[in-house]
């Protein structure tokens, strides 16, 4: 089975490596794949592709059969998680999961191709922020529908992020070499080098 963690990665924390120990340790993967998404895909304030690729490079390194896939990052424009999905199937007894925090449960429905990827990957969800997952699905007639292929681990709870990263500057909140990255490229503070 492939593991297949997206996210902004703005930056990669220490609760993103926590995820791919807490998820290989209960299910093992012959491959965990980083997908750090685009610039693309958001208006938000993201970090360079480069910085943040660079930074997955120097949290990841040393993790047994991780990976990063810049799919996303080498697309000019964004095609959704689902044709990102279907890339990294790379023949026909491709076995993939895709990790998801619960919080993304809230307005998943809205994702391009939803049913696409609920009726043809897993989804691993992890608890976050105390959401009560078992209501969400309840609410959420689509969700719903497709309840079997979710695979919920709602005893993963980390109150690391990097949003609270990027508001704290809390260098605990990232491994040792990824802040030395952030202070040396004067990333989240001010202008940045792209």
């Amino acid at each position: 089975m492939k593991i297949v963690f997206g996210g902004a990665f703005n930056p990669v924390t220490n609760a993103h490596i926590l995820v791919y120990e807490h998820i290989t340790s209960k299910l093992g993967a012959d491959e965990f794949i980083f997908l750090p998404v685009s610039n693309a895909y958001t208006k938000r304030e993201l970090a360079s592709n480069y910085h943040r690729v660079r930074m997955l490079e120097l949290a990841t390194k040393g993790l047994d059969n991780a990976s990063i896939s810049k799919i996303e990052i080498d697309d000019t424009d964004y095609l959704g998680t689902y044709q990102s999905l279907i890339r990294l199937c790379d023949n026909e007894d491709c076995v993939i999961s895709f990790v998801i925090g619960a919080d993304n449960l809230l307005r998943m429905d809205r994702w391009i191709n939803i049913e696409g990827i609920l009726s043809e990957f897993k989804i691993i969800v992890l608890g976050r922020n105390g959401i009560d997952i078992e209501t969400i699905f309840n609410n959420n007639p689509l969700l719903k529908k497709y309840y079997k292929n979710f695979i919920i681990f709602k005893d993963f709870k980390i109150d690391i992020s990097s949003t609270i990263f990027r508001e704290t500057f809390d260098k605990t909140q990232v491994n040792e070499e990824v802040y030395q990255y952030i202070l040396d490229n004067n990333l989240y503070r001010g202008e940045e080098n792209v």
